[in-house]
Order: C-alpha cells, then sequence, then structure tokens
C-alpha cells in the first residue's frame, strides 16, 4: 500500500466468539491496573503532585478507575516554558520525521486496541461497540493526518514562479505552543486527533485532558512516547479549568487554542483569546467545536422504518452523549403517529446497565453533573410536551438515566432549543416539507442534521438550504468517517474546523510566501 493510500481502520466484529473474548481479555487485564496513581509529564518528567482527580467508573462510580496529579500554577509555567523551548527545534524537524511518529503511534494503537478500549468501558461507561469506534477512529486520526501532512509539505507547484526573473515558494510553516482541550465523550478519539494534527504540524503542545476521562488520556501520551516523540513536544497537564485552563488561554505565547466542549466554555475561551495582552505579539488562533441540537428531518415520503431506527439510533448512541446526537426529530404530520410507534418500539428495546456486559447496549451518562442536569431536562419536558417512554433514572450505584422520548412539542420549546447532551429526545410534527426546513434552521447551532426521504427534489433542497455542517440523506447523523466525512459545524456549534479533513492542519499552520531573483 502506498504511502498516500489511505483506510479506515475496520471495526471489530462482535458477532465472532473470539473478538468477545478478546475484549473480556482486556477488560481483565485493565482491571488488573485500576486504582493507580498517574503524574503530570511535563519535558518528559513524571511529576507527582498533592492534588488528585479521583476517576470512576460511572457503572459503578465506587469502583476507583485511578488517581490523576492535577497541574497547579507552577506545574502550568514548567509546561509553558517546555513547550516554547522544544517548540525551537521541533518545528524544524523533518515533516516525514514528524508523520512517522503518528504512523508508529497508530501501530501500537492497533496492538493496543481492546485494551484501550475496555478502559473507556469502564472510565467512560462506553458499550463495547462505541468504545471499539472510539479507538478506530484514533487510529484513523493518526493515519489520515500523517499523510495529510506529507502531502502539504510537498507543495512546491502550488505558486507559480515567473520564467527569467524569479522563483517563488509557498510553504506551510507551524505556528507555535498550542493549548489543546479535550472532551470526556471521545476520551481517545477527539484528543489523539486534536493533538496529532498539532504535533505532526511542527507545533508544541498544553494538554488538558477532561477531568473524567484522564486515565485513558494518560495512555496516549505513553503511546506517543513509545512512538518516539521527544520529550516535551506534549505535555500532559490535567487540572482545574479556573487554573490551568485559564493560564493557558491567556498567555501571552499562547499561539493557538484547540477546543472541544460546551458552548458555554468554547465562547469564554474565544472571548478571552481575542485579548492582546501585554507581550503578545499575534493574534491568537482559536479552534473550537461546541456542540449542537441536531436534527432528523422525516419527509411524508420516505422509508418509514428507517427513519425510526436511524432517529433512536442517533438519539440514544453512547447514551446522547454525542455533539452529533439527534436530539430533534421533526416528522411530516402524514407519518407522524406511525413513526412515533416505531420509536417508541425501538427505543423500549434497548438493554441499559453497566456496560462491562456486552449485551447492555446503553450505559451510565458521564457524571453526577450531567445526571443532574440532564434530569432537570426530563422535569422540563414533562412540562413542555407529552412523555412517550422513559424518564426514569437512578443514581445509587452508576448514573443511569432511561432513554426518554417527549413528543408533541413547540418547535420553539426549550427542550427542542437547548443542548441536553443526553439521552432525551425532542419529537414535533410539522404540515409540510417547507415548515420542517423552517424548524431544522431555527436553532443556534449547525453542527449535524440528517433528512430521511423518497423525494428527489426535497433532497436538494435540504443539500442546499439545510444550515449545518455534515448533512446526511437517508441515514443516521451520527459516525461521521475521518477522510470521509470531514466533522464540524456552523453558528454557535463552532469555527467549522473539519476535523478529519484535507484542510484541518492548515489551522494549525501559517502560510509563508518566499521569492528569489534570478
Amino acid at each position: 500500500m502506498a504511502i498516500y493510500d489511505y483506510r479506515t481502520e475496520k471495526l471489530t466484529d462482535f458477532s465472532k466468539q473470539e473478538n468477545i473474548n478478546l475484549y473480556e481479555e482486556a477488560i481483565k487485564k485493565v482491571r488488573g491496573y485500576i486504582g493507580e496513581e498517574y503524574p503530570l509529564i511535563i519535558n518528559g518528567e513524571r511529576i507527582y503532585t498533592e492534588k488528585h482527580i479521583i476517576s470512576v467508573n460511572p457503572s459503578n462510580h465506587k469502583e476507583v478507575i485511578g488517581k490523576i496529579c492535577q497541574a497547579g500554577l507552577e506545574e502550568a509555567k514548567l509546561a509553558m516554558e517546555a513547550a516554547l523551548t522544544n517548540f525551537e527545534y521541533w518545528k524544524k524537524v523533518d515533516p516525514r520525521v514528524r508523520a512517522d511518529v503518528l504512523f508508529k503511534a497508530a501501530n501500537i494503537m492497533k496492538r493496543k486496541r481492546h485494551e484501550l478500549s475496555a478502559l473507556m468501558t469502564l472510565e467512560a461507561g462506553k458499550p463495547w461497540v462505541e468504545a471499539d469506534a472510539d479507538t478506530a477512529e484514533a487510529i484513523d486520526f493518526l493515519e489520515y493526518y500523517a499523510r495529510q501532512m506529507l502531502k502539504i509539505s510537498r507543495i512546491d507547484d502550488v505558486v507559480l514562479s515567473r520564467r527569467d526573473m524569479e522563483r517563488n515558494e509557498y510553504r506551510y510553516i507551524p505556528l507555535g505552543v498550542g493549548a489543546v482541550i479535550t472532551p470526556w465523550n471521545f476520551p481517545l478519539a477527539i484528543l489523539t486527533g486534536m493533538t496529532s494534527a498539532a504535533v505532526v504540524s511542527g507545533n508544541t503542545v498544553l494538554l488538558k485532558p477532561a477531568s473524567t476521562t484522564q486515565v485513558i488520556a494518560y495512555k496516549f501520551m505513553e503511546i506517543m512516547e513509545e512512538a518516539g516523540l521527544p520529550d516535551g513536544v506534549i505535555n500532559f497537564m490535567p487540572g482545574r479549568g479556573s487554573v490551568v485552563g485559564d493560564f493557558i488561554v491567556k498567555h501571552p505565547k499562547t499561539r493557538f487554542i484547540s477546543f472541544t466542549g460546551s458552548k458555554a466554555v468554547g465562547s469564554s475561551i474565544y472571548e478571552e483569546a481575542a485579548k492582546v495582552r501585554e507581550g503578545q505579539i499575534w493574534l491568537k488562533r482559536v479552534i473550537a467545536e461546541m456542540g449542537g441540537k441536531d436534527a432528523i428531518l422525516v419527509d411524508s415520503d420516505c422509508d418509514i422504518d428507517l427513519a425510526a431506527r436511524s432517529i433512536v439510533t442517533s438519539a440514544f448512541g453512547f447514551s446522547g452523549q454525542k455533539c452529533s446526537a439527534c436530539s430533534r426529530a421533526i416528522i411530516h404530520e402524514e407519518v407522524y403517529d406511525e413513526i412515533v410507534s416505531l420509536i417508541k418500539k425501538y427505543t423500549e428495546e434497548i438493554t441499559i446497565g453497566n456496560t462491562q456486559n456486552f449485551n447492555n447496549k446503553m450505559g451510565p451518562v458521564n457524571d453526577i453533573l450531567a445526571f443532574d442536569k440532564i434530569s432537570e431536562y426530563i422535569e422540563v419536558g414533562n412540562k413542555e410536551g407529552k412523555l412517550l417512554t422513559g424518564g426514569t433514572r437512578n443514581n445509587e450505584v452508576g448514573y443511569f438515566i432511561d432513554p426518554t422520548v417527549f413528543i408533541d412539542l413547540d418547535p420553539n420549546a426549550r427542550l427542542m432549543q437547548e443542548e441536553v447532551f443526553g439521552p432525551v429526545l425532542a419529537v414535533c410534527k410539522v404540515k409540510s416539507f417547507e415548515e420542517g426546513m423552517e424548524v431544522v434552521n431555527n436553532t443556534e447551532y449547525g453542527l449535524t442534521g440528517a433528512i430521511i426521504s423518497n423525494n428527489r427534489l426535497h433532497l436538494e433542497i435540504a443539500r442546499e438550504d439545510f444550515h449545518v455542517g455534515n448533512l446526511y440523506l437517508n441515514r443516521k447523523c451520527t459516525g461521521a468517517i475521518v477522510g470521509y466525512q470531514p466533522f464540524g459545524g456552523f453558528n454557535m456549534s463552532g469555527t467549522d474546523s473539519k476535523a478529519g479533513g484535507p484542510d484541518y492542519l492548515v489551522l494549525h499552520m501559517q502560510g509563508k510566501t518566499i521569492s528569489e531573483a534570478l
């Protein structure tokens, strides 16, 4: 296979008993080291601090997955110094060498695949299929961005030279030190994608992972070290957002901030990054993905079963904790009752419980904060609409919330407008395709969406006017594939930074033109 050939990592076939056995063995292996202490990694040095965060299993919150040291201001300053110092040589390293680190890391991940997935099952509450897809996507990011860097580094023919007058070059150079602030819902895939894109482009990184999934983040660091990444290119510094996050976002030497998370935090980062502080000689770049209120629009002429299955799968995969999750179903009145009935049927078929058990297809929500927030939205739904199914929750052992569906909602209801980020689906009825198109676009977000229709004209109208960064025709609205469906949205969904796309690495670099007289 040529170096430029890119193929996505195949998902594990859990219909085969040997794969089930391998995953069960991986869970046992992970259980052999749960509860351990994990240090910071700054300039390659393991640094232990007195302050810790305890990572727990959301399926059983009494079970400790790990104790992770937390950075304070002093450690953050050390990490910044290390990143600044190491940037001076890393930016000059041949792109082929930087890409090779990613290729090696991808191969290490392939060997450790089930262990990494099993760790996410325990630390993030991911069902087997969801965890396996997370690891596969992380591998895809490494493979794809390594190849993209090789292509970008060979752009001599992009600009023209004038015969007998001058030779012109156009090249990309790294930006500098980047703050990479990652989410908990794809704790390996998104973290790997954001971080590897920054370092393969020649930047150094201050990596601040989400507080509830820091053990898997540490395992990523071990993999990058094993792949040959030099010390100090990535500095692992988990810590409080109000301390560490604030420091790195505001620091005058931070060149860019790459963030995935909530609209509120992303907007705050965007605002703070816009301020030019003493000693700062550039405008900071922000690469942000901030969530959505994603809709599936169902037309009157459609495949009824496809519509219902697409809605349920998109709404309740990983307990609805995806920025791409379907949280709104907008259904034509002619098929409304039939599809609502099927939504109820398929939702109630979902098995819920501890995700260590393969047969449980939906697990807990992230933590007590998520549990409480989603519970509040269920109460909002009880006031605004009609409860079709679900609504029950229990946090005695784990943070479990049954998949919940509210129907007959007004398009402007809170449940139709605000991001819940949990297993709560809002359903409304529309009288026409045209009205449905108005409803899909009536939120402040614009991340993903889908339309289920057999009407070619309506599909083409949606292609043009359904205002989202990732639009799907006659399929679910989750599951973007690296290299095939670059991911990122419009409006308050972020800066439309298309992760897994051909222009993503360029966001981490700046163009330089060089002309030499002949």
